[in-house]
C-alpha cells in the first residue's frame, strides 16, 4: 500500500521514473517528478513521456540537477513522506568512455540526495541499484547476501558505491533506505541503448544486430524483468520502510527466469511478426562479450517474495509482444 503524502521521484522523465510516476498518479497520490532532460538518449522520447504525466492534475515537474542541493531542499521542503530515487546515469558500456558522467550524476548526485533525506527526516528513501553489482559471479542465483566487491564495469561501481553510502546514512542517521537491485527492465516507453530496443530500431532501420557471446562462444543469459513488475515490486515496497539501528536494506527486484539471448531474440521477432503481420526476423552478426558484460544474470527474489508476497512475472512473450505494440504505434515505422 502506497503511503500517504506526497512523493518525489528523480529520474521522472526516464524509463522505470515514467512507469512509476504514471502508477502513482493513478493512484492519486501526489507526484513531485525531478529529471534533468539529459540528452544520453532521445530528449524527445523523454518529453513524450512528460507530456503524457502533465494529464495528471496531481503532477508537479521541475527540471533540474539532483547534484543541486538548494534545489532538493526546495522540493522536501514541501513535505514529500517518500523518495523515489531513480535519476542516474545508465549504461554499462557508456560507462567505459565518459566515467566522469557517472561520478557526477551516480556518485555527487546520489551523496546530495542522501543529505537531502536525511536533512528533512524522509520517512523513506527508496533507489535504484542494478544487477550488475553482481559482476561475474559464478554462484547462481544471485542473493543479495553474495560477496560483491570486483564489479566488472564503471557503472556497476558506482552503484555499489551508492548502497555502502545509503549504509552509511542509515548507521549514523537512522534514515530508512532501500536498494532496488533492477534486474534488466525492459518493456514500452524503454529505453533505446538497451538490447531489445536497439534490436528493433535496427530491423526497421535494415540494419545488422550484433549478437554477444561469452568466452567459448556460449550464450549469455538475462534474467528479463518487465516494467510493470518492477512498478509492482516498488509501489508495495513504500509503506514498508525498514527500521532498527541501521534501517537498510537491499532487495533484487526480479523474476528468477534467466533466458538465453537467443531465445529472447527469437522471441522478439515473433511479438513483430505478430504485430505487424508480416515475418520479422533479425539480420545478425555474431562477436564476442564486450568489456564490462557479464555471462549472466539471475536474481533470487526470496526476500522480496518474503516482504510483499510476489515476484517479478509477466512471461517474456507477453511483455515482448507490448513492447513491441507500443514501438509500432509510437513510430510508425514505414516498413
Amino acid at each position: 500500500m502506497v503511503s500517504e503524502g506526497s512523493i518525489l521521484v528523480t529520474g521522472a522523465a526516464g524509463f522505470i521514473g515514467f512507469h512509476t510516476c504514471e502508477r502513482l498518479l493513478t493512484l492519486g497520490v501526489t507526484v513531485i517528478g525531478l529529471d534533468n532532460l539529459n540528452d544520453y538518449y532521445d530528449v524527445g522520447l523523454k518529453q513524450a513521456r512528460l507530456d503524457i504525466l502533465r494529464n495528471f492534475e496531481n503532477f508537479r515537474f521541475v527540471e533540474g540537477d539532483v547534484c543541486d542541493g538548494q534545489l532538493l531542499a526546495g522540493l522536501l521542503a514541501s513535505g514529500p513522506k517518500a523518495v523515489i530515487h531513480l535519476a542516474a546515469q545508465a549504461g554499462v558500456r557508456y560507462s567505459l568512455e565518459h566515467p566522469e558522467a557517472y561520478v557526477h550524476s551516480n556518485l555527487v548526485g546520489f551523496g546530495t540526495v542522501l543529505e537531502a533525506c536525511r536533512r528533512f527526516e524522509v520517512g523513506h528513501l527508496l533507489y535504484a541499484s542494478s544487477s550488475s553489482v553482481y559482476g561475474g559471479n559464478s554462484k547462481v542465483p544471485f542473493s543479495e547476501g553474495d560477496p560483491v566487491d570486483h564489479p566488472v564495469s564503471f557503472y556497476a561501481a558506482t552503484k555499489r558505491s551508492n548502497e555502502i553510502m545509503a549504509d552509511s546514512y542509515s548507521h549514523l542517521y537512522k534514515l530508512p533506505a532501500t536498494g532496488l537491485r533492477f534486474f534488466t527492465v525492459y518493456g514500452p516507453w524503454g529505453r533505446p541503448d538497451m538490447a531489445y530496443f536497439s534490436f528493433t530500431d535496427a530491423f526497421f532501420g535494415n540494419r545488422v544486430i550484433s549478437v554477444y557471446s561469452g568466452e567459448n562462444g556460449e550464450d549469455l543469459s538475462r534474467d528479463f524483468t518487465y516494467v510493470d513488475d518492477v512498478v509492482d515490486s516498488v509501489l508495495a515496497l513504500i509503506a514498508l520502510a525498514p527500521s532498527g539501528n541501521r534501517p537498510h536494506r537491499i532487495l533484487n527486484i526480479g523474476g528468477s527466469s534467466p533466458i538465453k539471448l537467443q531465445r529472447f531474440i527469437s522471441t522478439l521477432e515473433e511479438s513483430l511478426t505478430e504485430v505487424l503481420g508480416r515475418h520479422a526476423e533479425f539480420a545478425k552478426i555474431h562477436e564476442g562479450m564486450k568489456p564490462g558484460d557479464v555471462p549472466v544474470t539471475f536474481a533470487d527474489p526470496s526476500e522480496l517474495v518474503r516482504l510483499v508476497g510476489s515476484k517479478p512475472g509477466t512471461a517474456l512473450k507477453d511483455g515482448l509482444k507490448r513492447f513491441a505494440e507500443w514501438y509500432v504505434s509510437y513510430y510508425q515505422p514505414g516498413v
